[in-house]
């Protein structure tokens, strides 16, 4: 079960965040969140949105440019060392992070962790195995 992400490259100057912000709010666009990676002269910005297709429609009309990804939200109790125990699941396994942020839903008590590996399709069948949910966009309302 796949969530669709969205990375916009973004010049590393003052303001251009702000501008990605503004476009999206002017497509009546909802971040449910987002993650900043920068470089020397651009950033990555990563976000899970509410529409993905009118996001990357406003997106590219604007002269964005961006890609989707699938990555995968796994639930994960708000509780002290399950991010630890969800990470040794996997690096045990020889799974290897390639990043990793957060989305706090409305369900209290949960975090999502939003996680891109070097392979997705393993690690979804050994977190499931070891009791952790992957949920899908609607979940993490």
């Amino acid at each position: 079960m796949a969530v669709k992400q969205i990375s916009v490259f973004l010049e590393n100057q003052p303001g251009k965040l702000a501008e990605l912000a503004a476009v999206l709010s002017t497509q009546k666009i909802n971040l449910r969140a987002i993650s900043v990676a920068e470089a020397s002269d651009f950033g990555i910005v990563r976000i899970i949105v509410d529409d993905v297709f009118n996001a990357v429609t406003g997106l590219k009309s604007e002269n964005y440019i961006c890609s989707l990804t699938d990555v995968r939200a796994v639930e994960v109790q708000d509780e002290a060392g399950m991010l630890a125990n969800m990470l040794g699941v996997l690096g045990a396994e020889g799974i290897n992070i390639e990043y990793m942020y957060t989305i706090l839903g409305k369900k209290t008590n949960v975090a999502y962790m939003i996680i891109r590996t070097n392979a997705d399709a393993q690690a979804a069948k050994i977190l499931e195995a070891k009791g952790f949910k992957s949920v899908d966009s609607e979940a993490m309302k």
